[in-house]
């Protein structure tokens, strides 16, 4: 049987179309990888881009949007509202067919090194990658963000797997690593006091003490003058997204503020979908493997 690995890396440009076309073509370039998805948020001033295939031609395109984004991304003239460090900010590989979690720690290793290699970007690993405890986590590599990484690279404990302590000037560092499937799943409000957003995303958050496997911020969306609660969700079987919905609605009456719609951003497992729609439909004794059409036809 043949092996397919995902790739999703997010790259720091959401406003300019013909860069994000730039970077995503080097992906269609590759043979034997196929783009699924690309997405970009002009407010978070950041895309989403999602391929899979055979693992070396995945790695291939991987190094190939790192070396096209280094090219064309400065973040000395960056501004969005999600927080970034790289051009490439993160690549993360999903082991999807005939892939051990094993197998795809090793295929981001070596993507790692090559990427330093040839686009001069250090990088971190991360997940499960983390050549640490403490670097398992990709909120805690990214704090400081771009302006503070150059600094945070010369303490002892935050020294790039790859690449020495220093940044490339213009493009940053990167996070590379190997993880599950991951939702990242946003919920606006009917208000612009991203405050509001700031706190219930700290309710939500596991760091803060909230429900496991939920990453959250609030952010403003300038082009909509709304907040927004920004989620990426780890392990969707061990909290749906409804769940996660519920509890957002709860917290937001404190404040007077209402859920006003939610989004998907890049690929998302059917199953974490269909697990919401049973559970707002209150069907009853639901068989996912035997009822949905889809698993039949695939």
């Amino acid at each position: 049987m043949a092996k397919i690995v995902e790739c999703v890396p997010n790259i720091s440009e959401g406003r300019n179309p013909e860069v994000v076309e730039a970077v995503v073509n080097e992906i269609r370039k590759v043979p034997g990888v196929t783009l699924l998805d690309y997405s970009s948020d002009a407010s978070h001033n950041r895309s989403v881009l999602t391929f899979f295939g055979d693992p070396e031609r995945v790695a291939d395109a991987a190094v190939a949007v790192a070396k096209k984004a280094a090219e064309l991304i400065d973040l000395t003239k960056h501004q969005g509202a999600h927080p970034r460090m790289g051009a490439v900010d993160v690549i993360p590989f999903i082991p999807i067919k005939e892939m051990t979690v094993e197998e795809t720690v090793e295929l981001s290793k070596r993507v790692a090194q090559r990427v330093w290699d040839e686009a001069k970007m250090p990088v971190f690993l991360y997940e499960d990658s983390a050549s640490a405890p403490h670097r398992v986590n990709l909120a805690k590599i990214r704090k400081g963000e771009f302006e503070g990484m150059a600094e945070k690279v010369k303490e002892p404990e935050w020294e790039p797997d790859f690449g020495g302590r220093t940044i490339h000037p213009t493009a940053g560092v990167v996070a590379v690593g190997a993880r599950m499937p991951l939702v990242a799943f946003n919920i606006n409000l009917n208000t612009s006091d991203v405050s509001i957003a700031d706190r219930i995303a700290r309710i939500l958050r596991r760091s803060s003490g909230g429900l496991d496997c939920v990453k959250a911020m609030g952010v403003l969306l300038e082009d909509r003058n709304i907040a927004q609660v920004s989620i990426n969700m780890t392990n969707f079987h061990k909290t749906p997204l409804y769940r996660v919905v519920e509890y957002t609605k709860a917290e937001a009456k404190r404040w007077g503020v209402q859920v006003i719609g939610t989004e998907v951003i890049g690929l998302c497992p059917m199953q974490a979908l269909i697990d919401s729609a049973e559970y707002y439909m209150q069907i009853e004794q639901f068989d996912y493997d035997k009822q949905v059409l889809e698993n039949h036809l695939l």
